[in-house]
């Protein structure tokens, strides 16, 4: 009964989340983990994790659920021809080294430090997508060269430090280069998978040997967690492509920025407070 009263509420509350996420990975291209990431750090404390590495748990958790939600929501959407397989070739292998290089970062820095990254990037693209502003434009194509390089770089590694698959990064950046807003979430979608497969990896590595870790965990990634929100996230993201490419692109943007924008809100109390 114990067992019951503890750990009942917090399988239905990842279960929760983890439709959520699936729903919003198709509806936006991000992997989830916006969604998951509050989620589960709060439930994590409704366990008594500690402090210090609950971030670190949720992030790397989020992370590996990411991999089997851009799976589904890739497919969806390239069904739908909005993978723009091109710039995936272009920016796909700066994105993973990014992404690498994220996890090795945010095993190093502390829990308070990864909430911060999470609410202020947050909170700036929420309020980019809300505010009018789809006529502003940086360019009219995604640039090459060096630009083209640090920009992918930056996304990736964010990502990872926040637990995301890069879609609150990546399809705001794309749109301020042309990209409609379709085509970007579809290949957001994609960038997802390349993020989180190195990030879950190199959490699970740098995560070995930490003693305050919950039961059930691979370094950072709880197994418990995933088991419970990959089936979830895999099986909802497909309805959110379909909702997505029903939706004209002011409403896309403001739903996106919404979200975005609660998110941060929320983690930003978790890190002052």
């Amino acid at each position: 009964m114990e067992f019951v009263d503890l750990y009942l509420p917090l399988i239905l509350l990842m279960l929760a989340s983890g439709l959520v996420a699936g729903v919003m990975a198709g509806l936006m291209g991000i992997g989830g983990g916006i969604v998951i990431v509050p989620v589960l750090e709060f439930s994590l404390g409704f366990i008594g994790v500690d402090p210090a590495i609950r971030m670190h748990v949720a992030v790397a958790t989020s992370l590996a659920t990411i991999i089997p939600t851009s799976i589904s929501s890739a497919r969806a959407h390239h069904r739908r021809g909005a993978v723009d397989f091109a710039l995936a070739k272009q920016w796909g292998p700066i994105i993973f080294i990014g992404a690498t290089l994220g996890s090795w970062l945010a095993a190093q820095v502390e829990s308070t430090a990864l909430t911060a990254i999470f609410a202020v990037v947050a909170l700036f693209v929420a309020i980019k997508m809300i505010l009018p502003m789809e006529n502003v434009r940086l360019g009219d194509r995604v640039p090459g060269g060096f630009s083209g390089a640090i920009i992918p770089a930056i996304i990736g590694g964010v990502s990872t430090m926040m637990g995301i698959g890069g879609g609150a990064l990546s399809v705001t950046t794309l749109t301020v280069f042309k990209v409609t807003i379709h085509r970007a979430v579809g290949t957001s979608a994609f960038f997802g998978l390349l993020i989180a497969v190195p990030g879950t990896i190199g959490f699970m590595i740098l995560g070995q040997g930490n003693m305050a870790l919950p039961v059930g965990s691979v370094g950072f990634v709880n197994v418990i967690g995933f088991l419970i929100l990959a089936p979830a996230t895999y099986l909802a993201a497909p309805l959110g492509a379909k909702i997505a490419h029903s939706l004209s692109q002011r409403q896309l943007s403001i739903i996106f920025g919404g979200f975005l924008l609660i998110a941060a809100a929320r983690m930003l109390y978790r890190t002052f407070m």
